[in-house]
């Protein structure tokens, strides 16, 4: 493996084509797709100014380096990333992508991150600014996680996720095969038009909940006192801990209340086989 340190590149496509490079404390200057084309790229303690950085690259680890904001859309049509300990403040980064591990490194700019992208794992990962993350993504584990940004997980399909903060209007909108385990979910219009959506212990806010759902599972959820007309439509089983604002026509299955439910609505717009049962506990 050859190894470049301490040096400063700038303009198109100073490191194009790469293959078995190691660089470390180096600067890559404005300009656009500096790695491009490369492959087994190890890249320790360096600075991205520079757009287009790591396209179409297969196996590349990259360890306590800077992405400026000039930066953006640096990780795009590649597969096997490897991202630890990193500052970025870059926007739209990951983009069709395949392979992406991703651990203590915080995103305040996430505009637009990992769409249409595949086999995720992020661990210890907070983005910021993140409307529209994981757009049409798949195969996605998360685990100690903290997002702020609107419409997170439209039409994304097998997502585990464990211990997080999640603060996302519409998040998980028409997604499919989700598990969230151990975690706060925050916004309206939460896993509308979803498939298969199983949230164990999880606190959720926001209006108008987990509406039109085809599989829903709760298991010992608790609900914001500003969770109204929540489960519209939607085949749910399991139970709920606590009090719930309002409960609207869910269409199957068996809701447990283990509080008290401020409302419950059964009105003529139930849509079959509306046989749905809610039991209040009012524990």
């Amino acid at each position: 493996m050859t190894t470049i340190r301490n040096q400063e590149f700038g303009g198109e496509r100073p490191l194009y084509a790469s293959h078995d490079l190691r660089i470390e404390g180096v600067t890559i200057h404005l300009g656009e797709s500096s790695i491009k084309e490369s492959s087994n790229i190890v890249a320790e303690n360096c600075r991205f100014e520079g757009k287009y950085v790591f396209w179409e690259n297969d196996g590349f680890h990259i360890n306590n380096c800077y992405f400026a904001e000039s930066a953006r859309s640096s990780l795009w049509y590649s597969r096997n990333c490897h991202m630890t300990n990193c500052k970025v403040d870059a926007p739209k980064l990951f983009r069709r992508m395949d392979g992406i591990y991703v651990e203590n490194t915080d995103f305040p700019n996430g505009e637009q991150y990992l769409w249409d992208c595949k086999n995720i794992e992020l661990k210890n990962v907070k983005i910021e600014n993140c409307d529209y993350a994981f757009m049409h993504s798949e195969n996605i584990k998360i685990t100690h996680y903290h997002q702020e940004g609107n419409y997170a997980f439209q039409y994304a399909k097998n997502v585990e996720i464990h211990n997080a903060i999640i603060n996302s209007k519409d998040s998980f909108w028409e997604s499919e095969n989700v598990t969230i385990y151990d975690s706060e979910v925050n916004g309206e219009y939460l896993a509308w038009y979803g498939k298969n959506i199983r949230l164990v212990r999880c606190h959720l806010t926001g209006e108008q909940l987990l509406c039109y759902v085809d599989g829903l599972t709760l298991e010992d959820c608790t609900f914001g006192s500003d969770a109204n007309l929540i489960l519209e439509y939607s085949t749910v089983n399991g139970n709920i801990k606590g009090n719930v604002h309002s409960i609207k026509n869910p269409t199957s299955g068996t809701i447990v209340v283990e509080g008290k439910i401020g409302e419950l609505i059964w009105d003529e717009n139930q849509k079959a086989p509306a046989d749905a049962k809610v039991i209040e506990k009012g524990l």
